[in-house]
């Protein structure tokens, strides 16, 4: 099914341009890209097969795999492949690693009509034209690349310029280049999701200036790089951020020097894109995440937690099923708040502090931080108190652009926030850095805050 709808494409635009890998000086018409594949001998006999990288060799292995029936599991550049027991079910064609931010790392089953229906739902959502190709620069063996750029080209001919060096993680290449430290939601991304060479201004001008009009997807720590640089092209005509939420005050910024309007796109390795913020004006509230994609059905559960229903959702989890998933139905971990069409995500499930019996966002805390004209960046967590009566104590780690003190902060906290919700440790940081999957995370700087010792005045 896939590989019919491959050739179909390949066959409606024979002469045009389809795929050019920057890296290597290698481009490819459709008929030329078609024509290689089709020549190309049987290859691994292996049931699943693992295309690696972010070179066009990896968009040539997932369609010798789509010709001879293979299974396809893309790995990151150095990623080890998973030790698998046997082959999944009949009918699973792609399988889709998860990073385990919400426990054991596990594998998703896909069928063809799934990721079809994802690409359908993005490309039809987005208005991705042919004549706006995707310019590379995110991994394409994580969702959010596969989907929005190596499926667009595969299945609705959208061309693509590959422009990725070799990979960083995201804490180096943002603050090799600017310093930067701002950080698709869902069950997360595997290591090495940003490529370095998208963060360096000269490259990603050359890479700009392969076409006349291009559309640009990345995750917030590339945008901010390149807003700080002052390099983000004059012909991106569609811009994408996904991979983490997009800071309100990042995409008002971009707005405001550059007239580009950046796109919050949300969604989960489980069901592909989720939701998409599609007007044309900076949004009003960081915590809203957009509209739910076309073909995608969203609801929030008793609990709070956002569900996703849709053709585009996956088969289950593999070797180990998941209530949580299947049936076209995925319950995730996002807190979630459905208002006038539109999803405003509140946190994860996981990371609500526990003061007393009672329940706080830490999100709610940040957001009040934020407002600080001293504060430049903010993290809340909860840690166990040493009696372990109190349940947690808010900590709140801060960057700041001059001196402040704890206590100027907790005043203005008060004047905003309950006197339950303030936190009662103030930490001061240089910079929060993100993780290896371009996301600040709260388990991390936890983890961090507990071995500097500094909890023990708690």
């Amino acid at each position: 099914m896939l590989y019919e709808r491959w050739r179909q494409i390949a066959k409606g635009s024979p002469e045009r341009i389809a795929l050019q890998d920057l890296a290597h000086g290698q481009k490819w018409t459709f008929s030329e890209l078609a024509d290689i594949v089709e020549k190309s001998e049987p290859g691994n006999s292996e049931a699943i097969v693992f295309p690696q990288g972010n070179s066009g060799e990896f968009v040539i292995t997932v369609l010798r795999s789509w010709r001879s029936g293979h299974v396809v599991c893309p790995l990151e550049p150095g990623q080890v492949p998973p030790k698998l027991a046997g082959a999944p079910d009949a009918g699973i064609v792609h399988l889709k690693t998860t990073s385990a931010t919400t426990g054991t790392p596990r594998l998703v089953t896909f069928t063809a009509r799934q990721l079809m229906a994802d690409a359908d739902n993005i490309v039809a959502t987005m208005g991705l034209r042919p004549d706006w190709p995707n310019l590379g620069v995110i991994s394409l063996a994580h969702s959010y690349g596969f989907s929005n750029l190596v499926l667009a080209l595969l299945l609705h001919g959208i061309p693509l310029i590959l422009a990725h060096g070799t990979p960083r993680s995201a804490d180096s290449a943002v603050r090799a280049d600017s310093g930067s430290n701002q950080q698709m939601g869902g069950e997360g991304c595997p290591p090495s999701f940003l490529p370095a060479l998208g963060v360096l201004p000269e490259a990603l001008r050359s890479a700009a200036a392969s076409a006349p009009a291009i559309t640009l997807a990345a995750v917030p720590a590339l945008w901010q790089a390149w807003h700080e640089a002052k390099v983000i092209p004059s012909n991106v005509r569609l811009a994408i951020s996904a991979g983490a939420p997009l800071p309100l005050s990042l995409e008002k910024a971009i707005y405001i020097t550059t007239g580009l309007k950046v796109h919050n796109f949300y969604g989960s390795s489980e069901c592909g894109g989720i939701a998409y913020d599609a007007t044309t004006v900076p949004r009003n509230d960081d915590l809203c995440a957009g509209t739910p994609l076309r073909g995608v059905q969203v609801s929030v559960t008793d609990d709070g937690c956002l569900e996703v229903r849709g053709k585009a959702v996956a088969e289950s989890y593999w070797p180990e099923p998941s209530h949580n998933l299947g049936e076209g139905c995925l319950v995730t971990a996002d807190l979630a708040e459905i208002r006038d069409g539109q999803v405003y995500l509140l946190g994860r499930a996981s990371d609500q502090i526990n003061v007393a019996g009672r329940k706080v966002l830490p999100q709610a805390i940040e957001h009040v931080l934020a407002l600080h004209p001293q504060v430049r960046d903010c993290l809340a967590f909860g840690v166990s108190s040493s009696n372990g009566q109190r349940g947690d104590t808010i900590v709140a780690c801060v960057v700041t652009n001059e001196t402040v003190s704890g206590e100027e902060l907790r005043q203005f906290a008060l004047t905003n926030l309950p006197a339950w919700q303030v936190p009662r440790k103030w930490w001061f940081v240089e910079s929060l850095s993100v993780n290896s999957r371009g996301k600040l995370s709260r388990a991390e700087w936890r983890k961090r805050f507990l071995e500097s010792g500094l909890s023990k005045l708690i």
